[in-house]
């Protein structure tokens, strides 16, 4: 198995679209995709991942795009209205505990002060526990840290998912056991980038994905 990720092309974020360089980011993908022939497509309900799906579904003949909530990008800011850090953004609270000497790897960064009041930290926990579940749907079941194959067969699949920058570093921060602070300073895909996941396809194996290609 397969997972392509799709960071979404150039958005217009105040109409939550493409703009006519974030269109011409998404037919350049889609030509991109087609040799990897994706069997299914999958996306964010938000217009600017859906819009960036819909050459990739024409191209390849794999749609239609079905939507999976949880890909909606996260969420950040203060929880009860008091001043955060950065007003919350992920990527910069990561650079600013870099810049502390912080260690990015601790896995009791939800309780740091910087995320303790701030909606990244619960939107990130649903997207690590809904990533679970789309897996488990693809056949794969995630047992402590790694995922056990459920799949009948050895067939090789590809699948394509349409999200963002913040819900697809809190997939790839559970598919690869590090810490959501730590993907957001060091995974930066640019507008239509991609990263690719593949997954042992050997009925039964215990597996942790791969990280095949990023570009």
């Amino acid at each position: 198995m397969r997972i392509i990720f799709v960071r979404h092309g150039e958005p217009d974020y105040a109409r939550d679209c493409l703009t006519e360089t974030g269109w011409a980011q998404a037919r350049l993908a889609a030509e991109r995709l087609a040799p990897e022939q994706p069997e299914a497509l999958y996306a964010s309900p938000m217009g600017r991942a859906l819009q960036t799906a819909e050459p990739t579904a024409q191209r390849t003949g794999a749609g239609p795009v079905r939507v999976l909530p949880f890909l909606h990008e996260l969420s950040w800011g203060s929880i009860d209205g008091t001043p955060t850090f950065a007003d919350g953004h992920p990527w910069t609270i990561a650079d600013e505990l870099i810049r502390l000497g912080w260690d990015l790897n601790d896995p009791a960064w939800p309780e740091h002060p910087f995320f303790q009041n701030n909606t990244v930290t619960a939107s990130a926990a649903m997207v690590a526990r809904e990533t679970d579940a789309f897996l488990a749907a693809l056949g794969y079941a995630r047992e402590g840290l790694y995922y056990r194959c459920l799949r009948p067969d050895d067939a090789e699949h590809t699948v394509a998912v349409f999200c963002h920058g913040g819900s697809s570093s809190a997939v790839l921060a559970r598919l690869f056991n590090l810490t959501f602070p730590y993907v957001c300073a060091v995974f930066h895909l640019p507008f239509c980038g991609l990263a690719i996941a593949r997954f042992d396809r050997r009925p039964g194996s215990l597996c942790v994905p791969h990280l095949e290609r990023v570009e």
